[in-house]
């Protein structure tokens, strides 16, 4: 079943590109693009990562 779209992330994202906040956070663009439509939940690496990259709270994703 597919999750809803991580709406919260996308705004945390603002106009930057997908590609650069994964580039920033050191992940795949494919893979942040999955994670930010909601079709794949981050490992806690991952979240960390992310989070790092936008400065917010990585445990967000985990609520």
């Amino acid at each position: 079943m597919k999750e809803s779209n991580r709406e919260w992330l996308i705004q945390l994202r603002g106009l930057e590109r997908q590609e650069t906040v994964a580039d920033r956070a050191g992940v795949s663009r494919s893979n942040y693009t999955n994670i930010e439509n909601g079709l794949r939940s981050p490992s806690v690496d991952t979240a960390k990562k992310i989070a790092g990259a936008l400065k917010f709270d990585w445990t967000l994703f985990f609520d």
